[in-house]
């Protein structure tokens, strides 16, 4: 406890505001709490910490690393490694804080990546880099539950999803699809469904709503086949999924920026759906489709999944509580696979599906007197408009009147959100008073 604490506490006593005996129980509640939860940001500096002595070491042996025997080489690769277990090891059987654990644990998951590189390295040992991430993170993936380990939970991920780019995208010779991601991410999700349930209003779980939903939507590029016809469909149900997950009650309490699964599918739908609002992408719409038959299950999958979270979320908190982008993904379903040959239905159906959801957003922003969200429904209308000049080809005499009813309309908009956001201020403060 700091010294001011104390010094209050000491005043209270000697104005005989507490007894002697009250202030003694407070200041050692407050002394066993501060025991119980360590500082925070020295377990951020022990993992850095933990970072910058491994970085240090490689350093320092890469300088004389051709100098050495192989013997030599086999042993300074394997020295890193068996710290980190022995730490690991300490930080277990002795219940040492979170701090030393996860110091601990991130110092052993970089040993494990080093150790494999060098011994590989040293003994011409053949592989690729897909095979290496694989290994390493299918080695380090207990330590997560071992040490119950937000900062490797956090590198399995980024990590995965580094092998999941390496082998499915950026490696052309690759055919292979990167099934393993799915098993890490499975393996982590209890993880974080834990965090959820003690720590839901933490930053380690803002990081996670972010970090996870982010993964996922690069990662799934690595799953589009060879054809390529269902990838939109995929990920706008993917955006609809991520969106309907953070519209769950569990993240009803949280504020809309450490939801990254609600920002993430609501953007990710509308840049989506904004694409399909142009003419020239259903011009090219194939006649007949060859479907790739991973396409088709992984967007099934998908799709199933995003209506169950949706009717689980309608369950449990009513039709009022439902919105548009909710559903935005069953629109475009319908649209892409029953509506493609009518012309210009399509186009004008996923016009009107835009504009629909800036004017939901506004309303919700309204609702919630959130400007934020407002100036985001907006926003989406205002880059409509825009998007409709390229292939229109309406005047700049009329193009210049909307710019100028779009700004009014922001104006005004927040102007009035002010005046009622002022007025129930003062009605709630005449009703204290």
């Amino acid at each position: 406890m700091g010294s001011k604490f104390n010094k209050e506490l000491k005043t209270l006593v000697e104005d005989k505001v507490i007894s002697p005996e009250l202030a003694n129980k407070i200041e050692q509640y407050y002394a066993t709490k501060e025991v119980a939860h360590p500082n925070k940001l020295f377990m951020v500096f022990g993992i850095f910490g933990a970072l910058l002595v491994g970085s240090g070491i490689i350093l320092m042996l890469a300088h004389n690393w051709d100098d050495f025997s192989k013997i030599t080489k086999t042993i300074l690769a394997f020295i890193p490694l068996l710290i980190g277990q022995f730490l690991v090891g300490f930080s277990i059987l002795k219940e040492k804080t979170n701090t030393w654990k996860e110091a601990s644990g991130t110092f052993l998951f970089f040993a494990v990546g080093a150790c494999m590189a060098l011994v590989s390295q040293i003994y011409n040992i053949p592989g690729d880099l897909g095979s290496y991430l694989l290994t390493w993170i299918l080695l380090c993936l207990p330590l997560v539950y071992l040490l119950r380990s937000n900062a490797v939970a956090l590198l399995i991920v980024i990590l995965s999803t580094y092998y999941t780019l390496e082998v499915g995208v950026w490696n052309y010779r690759s055919t292979q699809t990167p099934w393993f991601y799915v098993v890490f991410f499975l393996a982590i999700l209890p993880h974080y469904l834990i965090l959820l349930k003690n720590k839901i209003a933490s930053n380690t779980v803002a990081i996670f709503n972010w970090i996870l939903p982010s993964s996922i939507a690069i990662a799934l590029g690595a799953f589009i086949g060879n054809t390529g016809n269902l990838g939109f469909v995929m990920y706008i149900t993917l955006f609809g999924l991520l969106y309907n997950i953070g519209r769950l009650s569990v993240f009803k309490e949280l504020r809309t920026l450490k939801n990254g699964s609600l920002i993430i599918g609501s953007v990710g739908t509308v840049v989506s759906l904004m694409i399909f609002t142009f003419r020239w992408i259903w011009d090219e719409y194939p006649k007949m489709f060859t479907y790739d038959i991973q396409e088709l299950y992984i967007s099934l999958t998908l799709f199933f999944i995003t209506v169950g979270v949706f009717g689980y979320s309608f369950w449990k908190r009513g039709l009022e509580a439902i919105n548009l982008f909710q559903v935005a993904f069953v629109i475009f379903w319908i649209t892409y696979f029953f509506l493609p040959g009518i012309e210009i239905v399509p186009v004008v159906l996923m016009n009107l599906l835009v504009f629909a959801l800036g004017l939901s957003a506004i309303k919700i922003g309204a609702d919630k007197f959130n400007f934020g969200i407002l100036n985001y429904g907006l926003l989406i209308i205002s880059i409509l408009i825009i998007c409709r000049f390229f292939d229109t080809g309406m005047s700049f005499v009329v193009r210049g009147i909307l710019f100028v009813l779009v700004g009014t309309g922001f104006f005004l908009t927040n102007y009035i959100m002010l005046k009622r956001q002022q007025k129930i201020k003062k009605q709630l403060n005449d009703i204290q008073l």
